[in-house]
């Protein structure tokens, strides 16, 4: 048994689902049409090409979370799921998923995209353990601040290493599956890297290092 490790966006989600959740925000009138979209974009653009402030990301990103109820957020969100995301969810991820099941492989998502919008989707996905950004709550609601260290770039590995200290478990074996430049310090780090439809970055990195680069895409 070994631990199969999956990037979420643009790897089991043919999508970004932080940024279509700032584009869904968007059309329900949920924030400001113009200052939003245009960091919301300029992020997506930020992310890609491997300069993103996490900081300043989480502080407008979590912001909506804090400046609405947790009724009206999980009413959203279901709505965000039937529109955005079920259109999204890659079959051939799926299958991925269920290989590494059938061998007995502990199944685990490490995003860069906080909780609240990816804990439903890795339910979905029927993957039980995930590592993502923590939007702090206080009271039953979400403060607009992160909790802990953001799981992005290096702080992946940072929380990876947490979790796997409290489960007693290693990377011995362990694959990990991702699209992104921006998770090449993870990739470093298991037995089994796997570029999925790969960045320019990636896929050059990829190829250099002789990994395996695949598509789940048809």
């Amino acid at each position: 048994m070994s631990l199969a490790i999956f990037d979420l966006d643009n790897t089991l989600l043919s999508i970004d689902s932080d940024h279509a959740w700032g584009e869904f925000l968007l059309e329900q009138g949920a924030v400001d049409p113009v200052a939003y979209k245009e960091a919301n974009d300029r992020f997506m653009a930020d992310y890609e090409a491997g300069t993103l402030d996490m900081g300043e990301f989480l502080a407008v990103a979590l912001k909506p979370l804090a400046e609405n109820s947790p009724a009206q957020l999980a009413a959203w969100h279901q709505q965000f799921m039937a529109s955005k995301i079920e259109p999204h969810i890659l079959p051939r991820g799926e299958e991925l998923i269920a290989r590494h099941r059938a061998s007995g492989d502990t199944l685990l998502i490490v995003t860069a995209t906080n909780r609240f919008i990816t804990g439903p989707i890795a339910e979905r996905l029927g993957v039980d353990d995930l590592i993502a950004v923590e939007p702090e709550m206080v009271d039953g609601r979400y403060t607009g601040r992160v909790s802990g260290v953001p799981s992005f770039r290096e702080g992946k590995v940072t929380r990876l290493e947490q979790w796997l200290e409290q489960r007693e478990l290693s990377l011995h074996g362990a694959w990990f599956y991702s699209d992104s430049h921006n998770d090449l310090p993870l990739l470093e780090l298991v037995d089994h890297p796997v570029a999925v439809d790969p960045d320019a970055s990636l896929r050059e990195a990829a190829e250099r290092r002789d990994w395996r680069i695949i598509s789940l895409r048809d």
